[in-house]
């Protein structure tokens, strides 16, 4: 790992599962010391995490409880964080929001706040970071994507769409950028164990447990390895990443396959329901 002194990670949606995960996973990577920045609705889980961080005698820890889907607090978000450290080396994306079930069933004010948060706010995020990530440094920008944004996911179409455009917005800017020493990568995981799709376990569509299942460590620590590098995309697990590109090249695969992983998520699910409920 590339160290740099003090480094200043923000991140959002940082109250629990893959958000709460990073943060620690960031306090045990960086022992040169670094300043985090962690940004969620809840106030209360973000003193919990503050807590847990006490510990860490190398970190400072800010919490600043915001609403990314609100173009005033993005921008309040960055000013505090620049305010208190001076600059942004590493911005993770993490905020997301699901409301599922068929498009034609959504209401307009769920399909408004899933663009607002899983694709404005990231990109807003970045324009307003990336004026305080200093050249000649390590800095990254690092998006919570999903393997939804790799290929057409029935019955999530508008997060399947977000994801998709977030994913299209890296490839661009990780280019763009190429030559500021600013990575832009995104992580693109299948179901994550986390109470973003376990506690609404009756609501998820079979075939998204159709695929194994990631922990908010490993995604954690896979976000970890991307701020840190010149690589533009982690898909996990590899094989559902493969079979996710597989499945958006050749539509005909996906749509002959779909039967069949919707059994197997069923099964799955059945199994997974069992063991949350416990």
């Amino acid at each position: 790992m590339t160290e740099y002194s003090h480094p200043t990670i923000l991140i959002t949606g940082a109250s629990k599962g893959v958000g709460a995960a990073c943060a620690l996973a960031y306090a045990k990577a960086y022992k040169n010391g670094l300043n985090l920045v962690l940004v969620a609705r809840n106030l209360a889980p973000l003193e919990q995490i503050k807590t847990q961080l006490a510990s860490y005698t190398n970190c400072q820890t800010l919490i600043i409880q915001a609403d990314v889907a609100l173009l005033n607090d993005c921008e309040r978000i960055v000013a505090q964080a620049v305010e208190q450290f001076n600059e942004i080396n590493v911005l993770v994306n993490n905020a997301g929001v699901h409301h599922r079930g068929e498009f034609s069933k959504l209401h307009a004010q769920h399909v408004a706040a899933m663009v607002d948060v899983n694709l404005r706010a990231p990109l807003v995020l970045t324009s307003l970071a990336l004026k305080h990530m200093r050249e000649n440094t390590v800095n990254a920008v690092v998006m919570v994507g999903s393997l939804a944004g790799l290929t057409p996911l029935q019955g999530a179409a508008t997060y399947s769409g977000t994801k998709a455009g977030l994913r299209a917005f890296t490839y661009a800017l990780h280019d763009e950028l190429a030559s500021k020493h600013i990575n832009i990568a995104v992580v693109s995981p299948g179901p994550i164990d986390t109470g973003f799709i376990m506690d609404e376990i009756d609501q998820v569509e079979d075939i998204v447990y159709s695929q194994p299942m990631s922990s908010a460590e490993q995604v954690a620590d896979a976000i970890v390895q991307l701020s840190h590098s010149s690589k533009t995309e982690i898909a996990m697990p590899k094989v559902s990443g493969k079979l996710a590109t597989l499945s958006y090249l050749f539509p005909r695969f996906r749509r002959s396959v779909r039967g069949l992983l919707y059994r197997i998520g069923a099964r799955n699910k059945a199994k997974y329901r069992q063991v949350h409920r416990k």
